[in-house]
């Protein structure tokens, strides 16, 4: 079984979002195969269905002022940020095509265990936190857990939308813009706050691309385009990226 890997390189919001609409329409109508979208966004707050306005910090007037967005989204979860240096992933999967079928407390857990080992690759240690989606950081000494990547996901008859955002070099200030995923007790961290030296995006892109396939037992095989997904020559709608990530 094999998983097409798109980098869509630095993309705003509301297009990804577009593109994943379009491209969890043909999985569901089985036109095209599992594919994994990776994107890097400028900076934009979204909400899940579970997200309380009050979790945005910032005022309305101030979002403005720095050209930063905010999405109301169907994912589940509370707010999150997204931003520059940040590694996003949108799988679009048909879990029912898995065997056994997963379901998606099980798939939130096998994307976990995928950044969990994209992590220790770079030598920071990581685990799940009971109660509380994502992966954070081992608590040593006397600093606290913190969160190193967030999940938030919407399934439609079988099929992924949404992901992963794995803070990289992310400018961790900005995430004082809200109240991350409405948890108010635990801080953020990144890939670069952790180890010194820090490794590219580009770097951290190919792990995780590399875990995703072992993890979940797929071939990942490289698509240029996203109209190369599509049999019959029938185009997706081709955004205009730049910033590549792999």
């Amino acid at each position: 079984m094999v998983v097409s890997l798109v980098n869509l390189g630095r993309l705003d919001y509301a297009a990804a979002l577009a593109l994943q609409q379009q491209v969890c329409g043909l999985r569901q109508q089985e036109r095209i195969g599992d594919v994994l979208l990776l994107v890097e966004h400028p900076p934009v707050l979204t909400l899940g269905r579970n997200a309380q306005r009050q979790h945005v910090v910032a005022s309305s007037e101030l979002l403005a002022r720095r050209g930063i967005s905010l999405f109301e989204t169907n994912r589940g979860g509370d707010v999150t940020y997204h931003g520059p240096g940040q590694l996003v992933g949108y799988p679009i999967l048909n879990l029912r095509g898995f065997t056994p079928p997963l379901g998606i407390v099980e798939y939130l857990r096998l994307l976990e265990e995928v950044l969990i080992r994209a992590c220790a690759d770079y030598g920071v240690l990581t685990q799940r936190a009971p109660g509380r989606a994502g992966v954070w950081t081992i608590p040593g000494g006397t600093a606290a857990e913190k969160k190193i990547a967030a999940l938030g996901v919407h399934v439609a008859r079988g099929v992924t939308t949404h992901g992963f955002a794995l803070n990289v070099t992310t400018d961790l200030d900005d995430f004082a813009l809200i109240v991350p995923c409405g948890i108010s007790d635990r801080s953020v961290t990144s890939i670069e706050a952790e180890v010194d030296p820090a490794p590219s995006l580009e770097q951290v892109a190919n792990s995780v691309v590399r875990h995703f396939g072992r993890v979940f037992g797929r071939q990942v095989v490289w698509v240029e385009t996203l109209d190369d997904l599509v049999s019959g020559g029938v185009p997706l709608s081709s955004p205009t990226v730049s910033a590549g990530l792999l």
